[in-house]
């Protein structure tokens, strides 16, 4: 009984530590104003819904064109992940229903851009992570890979520049993005191979 209630306890200080420093950690990213810079940010959280798009759109047509029906595949597996992870995204904020920051801390953390009521897991960061997976997987390049996250990067961070976003919903987001491409794509292997 003595371990389980100092468990208990321990339990209760880490939740109490992590989301301290989850909320430390936004508002170091959050405070003063630099408007050209938010303005940056919101371009850069907003690109995500063409980027969505175009990523497995490029990867079909460059396998139409180069007839090469392995890329034409990745192209569809592309969206599938795309899509799986922004229904997973999605569910997940209507179930958890964590509260925005500048919700939960409306004198602390500053509103740069319009966004639903949900907080937890960071939708934008989800796509951007779930689309630089599967490009990585489908072209298997550096020159690809190294981009494509250091672009889904900067979605989490502007998600959180902008007030948006806990450092822990970007990080459940990548969480998600990189898992649910990883998922498609073994999927698609095991179909494959049956």
């Amino acid at each position: 009984m003595k371990q389980l209630i100092l468990i208990v306890i321990a339990f209760i200080h880490f939740g109490s530590s992590a989301q301290s420093l989850d909320f430390s950690m936004l508002r170091a990213i959050n405070k003063h104003e630099y408007p050209n810079w938010d303005k940056s940010m919101k371009i850069t959280s907003h690109s995500i819904y063409p980027i969505m798009v175009a990523a497995p759109g490029s990867l079909l047509l460059t396998g139409h064109i180069k007839d090469d029906k392995m890329m034409m595949r990745n192209g569809v597996k592309t969206g599938i992940s795309i899509g799986f992870s922004a229904l997973l995204s999605t569910g997940l904020k209507y179930a958890i229903n964590r509260p925005r920051p500048f919700v939960q801390y409306p004198n602390d953390i500053i509103k740069r851009t319009d966004v639903g009521s949900y907080s937890f897991p960071s939708g934008h960061t989800t796509t951007a992570f779930a689309t630089a997976t599967a490009l990585t997987l489908s072209t298997k390049k550096w020159y690809v890979a190294v981009p494509s996250y250091a672009y889904a990067c900067a979605v989490g961070y502007s998600r959180m520049r902008l007030g948006v976003h806990f450092p822990s919903d970007v990080l459940g987001g990548m969480v998600i993005g990189i898992g649910s491409s990883l998922l498609v794509f073994q999927i698609d292997k095991w179909l494959q191979k049956n």
